[in-house]
């Protein structure tokens, strides 16, 4: 227990629990608002009733979502001032700024127009409604990019240099569009993307085995299948050109995440190990299944290098990233999860090719409804696996090869760290049940089919004005049916 004396590691626990806890609720909010786009898009083209109770459904999940958000991410950002204030001193012009942008460009409109996607159904023309759900939209993902954009500026600082212990920004666009930017932000928009369609797909297979609301839920899960043809392999590809960049920009993340021990020069052929058993004491692997050139084609397409890849014994041990076995094998989950759900999808779409996606046989589909509902979660447990891999595997560094992680930390009594901590994994307790109880109770009553539909004009007064020419069907969505 001798971490709790350790201000700096109690510090570090009390970031990545706020971090994980955290990114739960905007991964959904992220990507479930680009499905309510889709859905009230189809019902203001098609005025099928269907489209929008889909919209007013899935945007209960989406406010829930929303809240917790909100109320888990507050401390984290006041540890910048509080846990982190030599980091936040020097590295705050730029920090300061992004986090700034976040706040008042993503999160402000975000919030903005949320009530009128919320509550301005029957208050405001559908028209305007809608390019409010899109703002929303646009003002999460914003988010996703300004957070994205400064931690990826922590992995490969750029448009700048230290000056006497400060980081001064040279060119300011250079060190937003630093190496990692891009690959990173679509690497995270598209996880946040792809597990919202998994997690809205679960559900409707949930609904789908219980025999409720079938047919209405039939059609969120084709539309999330037809989504997931193409985000799911792209996800991959994207995957994969992150990984690039840490071969060629963070070495010694790449061999933590390989468990590679020892250096394989250029011109030689490395091999991927599969599953292993790192041992840092020993500075080996104790046991491990490996597939002979499986890193060379992984990282180059082809079976020797054209440069070396970096063994952890190039650099000291208070050089490298610690905890190996758990860098290691959360990227090995991250990964597979990524093409177990690529493996779901292709099933998916081979059902629905045969016809067994129709709306008479898509109950008959248990299985693959029952592997829809385990899969819901997994995208949440990629993501969180993911950025373990990703900021774990930056340690010792907080700035990568500029300011170490010890040196960014405050100087504070060891107790009144593990005070907050014990608070603030309270309060996430709290959170956490209260997001399950409401977010069940949401499930479990299910759609709200009788609400009234926006721009139905009643019929005794187009009888009386004649001033339409084709009247649609009020009546609830069940009724029609």
């Amino acid at each position: 227990m001798e971490f709790l004396s350790n201000t700096v590691a109690l510090s570090r626990i009390q970031f990545a629990l706020t971090a994980i806890f955290h990114m739960l609720w905007p991964v959904l909010t992220t990507g479930m608002s680009i499905y309510l786009i889709v859905v009230e898009g189809l019902w203001l083209k098609t005025r099928n009733p269907a489209y929008y109770y889909h919209a007013r459904f899935w945007s209960k999940l989406y406010l829930l979502n929303f809240g917790i958000g909100v109320a888990s991410g507050l401390p984290m950002g006041f540890q910048f001032g509080t846990n982190w204030a030599p980091l936040s001193e020097a590295v705050g012009d730029f920090l300061g700024s992004i986090l700034g942008f976040e706040g008042s460009m993503a999160f402000m409109l975000e919030a903005s127009f949320l009530g009128i996607m919320m509550f301005g159904w029957e208050r405001v023309n559908p028209a305007i409604h809608y390019i409010s759900t899109i703002l929303v939209a646009f003002g999460a993902n914003l988010s996703t990019f300004w957070i994205l954009t400064a931690n990826s500026w922590f992995q490969t600082p750029a448009g700048g240099e230290m000056v006497n212990g400060k980081f001064v920004i040279h060119d300011y666009f250079q060190a937003i569009l630093n190496p990692f930017m891009l690959n990173s932000f679509l690497h995270m928009f598209f996880a946040t993307l792809e597990t919202s369609l998994f997690v809205i797909g679960g559900i409707s297979a949930w609904y789908i085995l219980s025999g409720r609301h079938q047919d209405f839920f039939a059609k969120s899960f084709k539309i999330v299948l037809a989504v997931a043809i193409f985000v799911a392999p792209l996800q991959i590809y994207i995957g994969h050109l992150s990984g690039d960049q840490v071969y060629h920009y963070q070495p010694t993340k790449l061999a933590a995440m390989e468990a590679q021990w020892e250096t394989v020069p250029a011109g030689q052929s490395a091999n991927w190990s599969v599953v292993a058993l790192p041992n840092s004491k020993a500075e080996q692997n104790d046991w491990e299944i490996s597939i002979p050139n499986g890193l060379s084609y992984i990282l180059e397409f082809k079976s020797k290098l054209s440069q070396p890849v970096l063994g952890l014994k190039e650099w000291s041990p208070q050089d490298r990233p610690p905890m190996i076995g758990l860098i290691y094998y959360s990227f090995r989950l991250m990964v597979g999860i990524g093409f177990f759900l690529a493996g779901l999808m292709g099933w998916s779409l081979l059902q629905w090719i045969r016809g067994q996606l129709s709306d008479t046989n898509i109950t008959q589909q248990r299985w693959l409804m029952r592997v829809w509902v385990l899969a819901a979660p997994l995208g949440y447990i990629a993501i969180e696996a993911g950025w373990i891999v990703r900021c774990v595997g930056r340690q010792p560094w907080t700035v990568y090869g500029e300011i170490r992680t010890a040196d960014a930390a405050s100087h504070l009594p060891a107790v009144e760290v593990l005070t907050s901590l014990s608070l603030i994994t309270v309060l996430y307790s709290f959170l956490f049940i209260s997001a399950l109880y409401f977010g069940s109770r949401i499930i479990r009553k299910g759609p709200d089919l009788s609400l009234p539909i926006p721009g139905i004009v009643e019929k005794e007064e187009v009888f009386l004005t004649g001033s339409a020419t084709h009247i649609p069907d009020s009546r609830p969505l069940e009724a029609q049916q």
